[in-house]
């Protein structure tokens, strides 16, 4: 399938082998473990990512064509499928990383992923720089001898930050460092960070790719096979793996993903550029408004700019909490990449649990209210978010 187009190999899903035919759709594959006639053969499958299936937390048929069905998308070598976004992320953290490691973050960070690396520091001893998305001099006077990892997105939760990729996974190879990039925001069908240099692909399933909000997941997809089975080792005794209905759910998902990124942009495109001009409106951070920083970086690195904005109001706290409570077809919700319109706080969701210095950090105010765009008609949506507003 890799002569064809993203678009079209996210149809063809992967299949589990089925003698003398295929099915047309993956089949769910429920069951936790599998038989055996041969022990040598069941002891082989434990040992290694790619063997037979033995036991739900090693593999399963329905979870493997999921992993390499996104593998395959963005230009990987293999996958590991999680049951949550936080578990591939929490997977690879601590799968790589040791006790006086050192690790390197782009600023604006997920709150959850923030959290997280605050935790490693606190408990583990691993210590931490963060170094701005788009600065490669900055990551090469970060790195260290200890250095083992470098993490970006490449869209930022909630602000819209685009991560310079090609600069960065440069200046960290040219170090020896591996670089994982949180591709949730953007999905392959935007941007592949492999293309550009990363060791590491990182996905919520839970958002885009399944895109239904009723699956909760997650992955992680490497580009080298050894780090992939490094990395497996670790996964399978940390116990965070994907369950079979959730990975069948994601594939069905996945065939409609470049479809519903072609509207979740259009519609963002369309509510970004009015809110930019409404007077209740302070600021709009989207990639894609020629006022963000990032404009002139996203337009040469994603052909659109994503599903999600932030935006301040003048009114702060206090406005943006009197707007959430008076949206109709919006939904006050957490979450993303649904094909509904949800809207919520930072401060007190996403990003809950950072301290004020950090929401500084990543620009969120008091009045930042962030909107993960659906897919509903954006007219329909536009007088909802206009009449809230007023």
């Amino acid at each position: 399938m890799s002569a064809y187009r993203p678009e079209t190999r996210a149809v063809h899903l992967p299949q589990p082998p089925v003698e003398g035919s295929r099915p047309i759709a993956v089949p769910l594959y429920q069951t936790s473990g599998f038989v055996f006639d041969d022990p040598a053969v069941m002891a082989d499958a434990m040992s290694r990512p790619d063997g037979s299936f033995v036991y739900g937390r090693y593999g399963n048929p329905t979870v493997r064509s999921l992993e390499e069905a996104v593998a395959d998308l963005e230009g990987g070598a293999a996958a590991i499928a999680t049951g949550s976004g936080m578990g591939a992320i929490s997977t690879v953290l601590l799968g790589l990383l040791k006790p006086g490691d050192h690790l390197i973050a782009q600023q604006a960070l997920y709150g959850g992923t923030a959290a997280m690396i605050n935790e490693l520091a606190a408990r583990f001893g691993i210590e931490v720089g963060f170094v701005p998305e788009n600065d490669p001099d900055a990551l090469r006077a970060a790195v260290r001898p200890e250095t083992r990892l470098v993490y970006l997105e490449t869209i930022a939760n909630p602000m819209g930050r685009v991560a310079d990729l090609p600069g960065m996974c440069a200046a960290a190879r040219e170090l020896g460092v591996p670089v994982a990039v949180d591709n949730t925001f953007a999905t392959p069908m935007l941007c592949r960070p492999i293309e550009h240099g990363a060791d590491i692909v990182l996905h919520s399933t839970t958002k885009y790719l399944s895109g239904h909000t009723d699956v909760v997941g997650g992955l992680a997809v490497f580009a080298d096979d050894a780090l992939h089975r490094k990395t497996w080792h670790f996964a399978i005794e940390l116990g965070a793996s994907a369950d079979p209905f959730a990975a069948w759910l994601t594939l069905r998902g996945l065939q409609t993903l470049a479809l519903r990124m072609e509207r979740h942009c259009a519609n963002t495109r369309l509510l970004a550029t009015r809110l930019a001009e409404h007077p209740a409106v302070a600021a709009v951070h989207w990639p894609g408004l020629p006022s963000h920083p990032s404009y002139e970086l996203a337009g040469k690195l994603l052909p659109d700019f994503g599903g999600v904005l932030a935006f301040d109001l003048t009114g702060g706290r206090a406005a943006g909490e009197r707007f959430m409570r008076s949206v109709r077809l919006a939904l006050l919700a957490p979450s993303l990449g649904g094909v509904e319109t949800l809207v919520l706080h930072p401060a007190t969701t996403s990003h809950r649990a950072l301290p004020a210095e950090e929401l500084a950090r990543h620009g969120i105010g008091e009045g930042t209210v962030r909107i993960a765009v659906g897919i509903e008609h954006p007219e329909d949506l536009w007088a909802d978010i206009e009449q809230a507003l007023t």
